[in-house]
């Protein structure tokens, strides 16, 4: 497997929302997750594409 992450269409993440609040999302590319801070969930990117399903999404730690 190339080492290199795999990049996220900048386009694409700019029309990208929470699917539960309809919220912005940040893009965390050290790990290749999307975060919304209204959620408090970190959806994951698996192969250059982000997975936004509420029940794959990560809870975020205070």
């Amino acid at each position: 497997m190339n080492s290199e992450m795999r990049k996220v269409d900048p386009k694409l993440l700019e029309m990208l929302v929470c699917p539960l609040t309809k919220t912005t999302l940040e893009y965390d590319a050290e790990h290749q997750e999307l975060i919304s801070r209204a959620a408090k969930l970190a959806y994951p990117i698996r192969d250059g594409i982000p997975i936004m399903l509420p029940d794959e999404a990560r809870a975020l730690e205070d």
